[in-house]
């Protein structure tokens, strides 16, 4: 048994990304065990069978396996800037559904043989536009309020960021021509944020008998 909660994570996973800002924000410390994707510990899928990251694995044994669940513990132990208070299940649930399925058919279109059909350049476009549906609406609503929920960032925004970083790496130079003002402010004081900065530093994939890395606020 760790002494710490540990936390089984992979550095560019959003959903990882996400589940330590949580903690993080919310001053908790782990052991934390970088996963290589292709080659999991077998201790992984021991602790949660779906062998997925984030994996938390709290001092008494409990397994917290899904990303939105970590962050809601994390912040029912300390939530300093009151980020449930944005916690916005409406945008959470496109986000984590609609949002994600046309974030991974046109980031990885390729792992979608079927779906595409033979006409792969189509299939791959034609998700980037739903995704842009999305992501205009999310502009509009920046510019009423600032952040997704209030003026101030919340569980939503930090829920939502990783994801549409990732859907902005895609083609860069692409989505900084389609117009999101509200947006690209949004995203780019995120990325600037010493909050993301903290979460964000390499580690050697984990393997028993390593050294713990000890992960959080000091």
């Amino acid at each position: 048994m760790s002494a710490l909660p540990v936390l089984y994570s992979f550095r560019r996973c959003p959903y990882a990304m996400r589940a330590r800002m949580a903690l993080w924000i919310a001053g908790i410390t782990v052991e934390l065990r970088e996963v290589k994707l292709a080659d999991k510990p077998p201790e992984l899928a021991e602790a949660s069978p779906k062998a997925t990251v984030p994996v938390l694995v709290l001092e008494d044994g409990t397994v917290v396996d899904e990303s939105i669940a970590v962050m809601r513990w994390a912040l029912a132990q300390n939530d300093p800037e009151d980020w449930l208070g944005g916690d916005d299940a409406a945008l959470l649930a496109r986000n984590d559904g609609p949002f994600k399925h046309h974030l991974d058919r046109y980031k990885y279109p390729t792992r979608y043989p079927e779906e595409a059909r033979g006409d792969g350049e189509s299939f791959r476009l034609d998700h980037r536009t739903h995704g842009l549906t999305i992501l205009r609406d999310l502009d509009s609503r920046l510019g009423e309020h600032g952040q997704l929920c209030g003026a101030r960032r919340s569980f939503t925004d930090i829920a939502l960021f990783p994801f549409i970083r990732q859907f902005a790496n895609t083609d860069r130079t692409w989505f900084d021509m389609q117009g999101l003002p509200q947006l690209e402010r949004w995203l780019e004081d995120h990325l600037a944020s010493e909050l993301f900065k903290a979460v964000m530093p390499k580690f050697a994939p984990w393997k028993a008998g390593d050294e713990p890395v000890v992960f959080g606020p000091q």
